[in-house]
C-alpha cells in the first residue's frame, strides 16, 4: 500500500493555550455540493469536561486551511450539559448532525462514566439540520430511540442506505448506577422517513454471556447491498481488548453473521469502501503505538483479509497515549488520540481527520493522500 502525495495539517488548534484551556475532540467532515468542506468537532477544557460542546469550521481550499465558524448547538440554561455529535450529508444536500446531550447536573465534578459501574450520566439524543451548506441550522429535535439503552454511544454519523433508509450505528450503554436491561449490544436505529422517527433497529453484535462490549461501531454498504459492520471490542470479564470485530448482513440488516475478528489489534476502527472493493481502515493500534492505516478486503467467502498497513501518526515516540488497565473508565481518561473519520475529496483524495494531543494540547489533525 502506497500513500501517495501524503499531506497533513490541523483543522483546529487552540492558538493561545497560555491564555485559555481549549481542547478539541471527535471530528467529522462533510464535503459540500459547492466543493467546500465543513468540519464538526467538540471543544472544551478537558476530555470529559462539562463544557464540551459541538463546533464548526469551514474550508474553501480542499482542507488545507480552516476558518472557525462557531458553536453549533445552543447552550442549556436550566442544567449543566455537554454535547457530542457527528456530521453527514444527504444526496440532496441536506446536512444532518446527530447529537447526544449529556446531563452533568446530578454528578458535578465527575467524568462521564461512573468508575464503579462504567455507567454513563443521563443523556438524550438529538438531531439538527441545515439546508444552506451549514450556515444556519434548525433547533435540536428530540430523537426517541426504539429500545431502552438506557444511554447510547455517540460513535458514528448517520449512514444513508441506497434503499432510502437512514441508519444510526450505536451501542447500548448502562446508566450511572449500572442498569442495562438489554445488555451490551451493537445496534443501529433505522428510519424510513429521513430521520423524523426511528421506530426500528438492527441487532448486530452481542455475546451470549454479555461480557463483550462493542464500541465505535460503523456500517458500510457494498454496491451489491451487503452491509458490513465493524466495532472495537472490549472483554469486560477479561478486562482486555479483543481484536476489532466485523459482521455482515446479506438481507438489508434483518440478520447478521456472528461477530468475527479482523485480526487488527486496536480501538476506534473506522472503515471506508474504496472503488476497487478494498477497505481502508484507520484505527488506534495497541500492539504497536500510533494511528495506523490498513488495507483489507472481504474474500469470496466473506472472510476478512488484511493486505498491508502503514503508520500515520504517533508511531515513534508517543508513550502514554493509551493504557490497558483493568478499569476502563480510567483508561478512557488516559487516551490521547483516536476517533478517526474518513471522507473523499472532490479530486479523489482521501481525507482523514482525528483528534490527538500535540504539545499537551488536543488538536484536530488531518491527513490527505491517495492509495496506489
Amino acid at each position: 500500500m502506497q500513500l501517495n502525495n501524503l499531506k497533513t495539517g490541523t483543522l483546529y488548534k487552540n492558538e493561545k493555550p497560555h491564555v485559555k484551556s481549549i481542547h478539541a475532540y471527535f471530528p467529522s467532515v462533510a464535503v459540500l455540493p459547492d466543493g467546500s468542506l465543513l468540519g464538526m468537532y467538540m471543544l472544551g477544557e478537558a476530555f470529559e469536561a462539562d463544557n464540551l460542546q459541538v463546533h464548526l469550521s469551514r474550508s474553501n481550499d480542499q482542507g488545507n486551511t480552516w476558518h472557525y465558524q462557531g458553536q453549533l448547538n445552543p447552550d442549556t440554561t436550566d442544567r449543566t450539559t455537554s454535547t457530542f455529535g457527528r456530521l453527514a450529508l444527504t444526496e440532496d444536500g441536506e446536512l444532518v448532525a446527530n447529537l447526544i446531550r449529556l446531563d452533568r447536573t446530578a454528578h458535578p465534578g465527575q467524568g462521564l462514566c461512573n468508575p464503579e459501574t462504567l455507567g454513563m450520566v443521563p443523556a438524550e439524543l438529538l438531531m439538527m439540520r441545515s439546508h444552506d451548506l451549514g450556515h444556519t441550522w434548525t433547533e435540536p429535535e428530540t430523537v426517541t430511540p426504539p429500545l431502552v439503552g438506557p444511554v447510547f454511544e455517540m460513535c458514528s454519523p448517520i449512514t444513508f442506505l441506497n434503499d432510502g433508509r437512514w441508519i444510526w450505528p450505536t451501542s447500548t450503554w448502562r446508566d450511572w448506577d449500572g442498569h442495562q436491561p438489554n445488555g451490551n449490544r451493537m445496534i443501529a436505529f433505522v428510519s424510513e422517513d429521513q430521520g423524523h422517527s426511528w421506530p426500528e433497529y438492527f441487532d448486530i453484535m452481542h455475546s451470549e454471556s454479555n461480557n463483550l462490549i462493542f464500541w465505535e461501531s460503523k456500517i458500510i454498504e457494498y454496491p451489491d447491498g451487503r452491509l458490513l459492520a465493524v466495532a472495537w471490542c472490549y472483554d469486560e470479564e477479561a478486562k482486555a481488548d479483543r481484536p476489532n470485530q466485523y459482521s455482515v448482513s446479506h438481507d438489508g440488516g434483518a440478520s447478521w453473521t456472528t461477530p468475527a475478528s479482523t485480526q487488527l489489534t486496536g480501538q476506534t476502527l473506522t472503515s471506508r469502501l474504496l472503488d476497487d472493493g478494498t477497505l481502508l481502515n484507520i484505527y488506534r493500534r495497541l500492539d504497536e503505538p500510533g494511528l495506523w492505516a490498513c488495507l483489507s478486503q472481504l474474500d469470496k467467502n466473506g472472510q476478512w483479509e488484511n493486505l498491508d498497513q502503514q503508520p500515520l501518526w504517533g508511531h515513534q515516540s508517543q508513550a502514554g497515549t493509551t493504557t490497558t488497565g483493568e478499569n476502563m473508565s480510567e483508561n478512557f481518561a488516559v487516551l490521547k488520540f483516536g476517533a478517526p473519520h474518513i471522507t473523499r475529496l472532490p479530486d479523489g483524495d482521501l481525507f482523514v481527520t482525528f483528534w490527538c494531543y500535540e504539545q499537551n494540547i488536543s488538536v484536530i489533525r488531518w491527513f490527505r493522500f491517495r492509495i496506489e
